[in-house]
């Protein structure tokens, strides 16, 4: 009986360990990114990733990291191989799991970065697989305010080809920002990104 509650009790403190670990090395990589370490917080995203399989985060912000930072250049090979990276990261996910709303964001995420290093090639290619994937989010998780101001603010981004009435997409970006307002990540490294630009876009709505 002894061994037995020795064996449970070493079993505890190794998973409570692991969390632990799981968790430090989640915040260190945040806190890379947050520095603009870019490729440092990625790399450690990608290495928890590989240890910590059960969890779907560390590869959403491999992916996550690496789109956001394809949007922040002009140079293509660079955008090929931040937007590659963050694609094969996606996958893995999206292949355990076609239920996560979060993970169709950041695919369509991922298309509307390919969209705007390369309008005139990539625009036809994208878009509509942008609007599908958001589609596919919103079914999932109507009251998502990222699912929301997403789809939102791709179709203002090409209202001025489309010629849509901008309006109703304004309506749809201030519905997000009241989602922001109480929608509640179901861990402390869960999305919660989207609410700056959600302002950013609403200014122009003016």
């Amino acid at each position: 009986m002894t061994k037995f509650i020795t064996a449970i009790t070493l079993f505890i403190c190794s998973f409570l360990s692991a969390q632990t670990q799981f968790e430090q090395g989640m915040g260190k990589a945040f806190g890379l990114w947050k520095e603009g370490k870019n490729t440092e917080a990625s790399d450690l995203f990608e290495r928890i990733a590989a240890a910590e399989k059960t969890s779907w985060l560390p590869n959403y912000y491999v992916a996550l990291v690496n789109t956001t930072s394809a949007f922040k250049t002009q140079d293509k090979t660079q955008i090929d191989l931040l937007l590659t990276k963050a694609q094969n990261a996606l996958n893995i996910e999206m292949i355990k799991d076609q239920n996560n709303a979060e993970l169709y964001v950041l695919q369509a995420l991922i298309y509307t970065a390919w969209v705007v290093a390369d309008p005139m090639t990539n625009g036809m290619k994208y878009s509509a697989k942008t609007m599908e994937t958001y589609n596919k989010a919103e079914a999932l998780a109507p009251e998502n305010p990222r699912v929301v101001f997403g789809k939102a603010d791709f179709q203002l981004g090409g209202a001025k080809w489309t010629g849509v009435d901008t309006k109703p997409l304004c309506a749809q970006v201030e519905k997000a920002i009241g989602l922001f307002a109480t929608f509640k990540p179901e861990t402390p490294f869960s999305p919660k990104w989207g609410l700056d630009r959600a302002l950013e876009v609403q200014k122009t709505c003016k």
